[in-house]
């Protein structure tokens, strides 16, 4: 799949502190380049109400996502107490 970040998504990982969550971020972001559907990305779920956004889950925080078609949209990255009043 085609892979591309918004600002917001760059944002928020400056404010990551927590190394782990980065590595684990850097690793979903190579399986979604290298996935040839949304089946193949790990701990990715639909965000029911919300056509083409999708959630992926890392410990205490969640990647939010946009799909269309052949390209996977990087959007937010933030707390799971957060990610919802900002994303979709």
């Amino acid at each position: 799949m085609k892979v591309t970040f918004r600002a917001s998504f760059h944002r928020d990982l400056k404010k990551v502190k927590d190394k782990d969550i980065l590595q684990k971020v850097k690793e979903h972001i190579y399986s979604a380049e290298e996935a040839s559907s949304l089946a193949e990305i790990a701990q990715i779920k639909k965000i029911s109400g919300s056509r083409g956004y999708y959630r992926i889950r890392i410990h205490e925080y969640r990647i939010g996502v946009f799909v269309s078609g052949d390209e996977i949209e990087f959007v937010r990255c933030l707390h799971r107490r957060e990610v919802y009043r900002f994303f979709p």
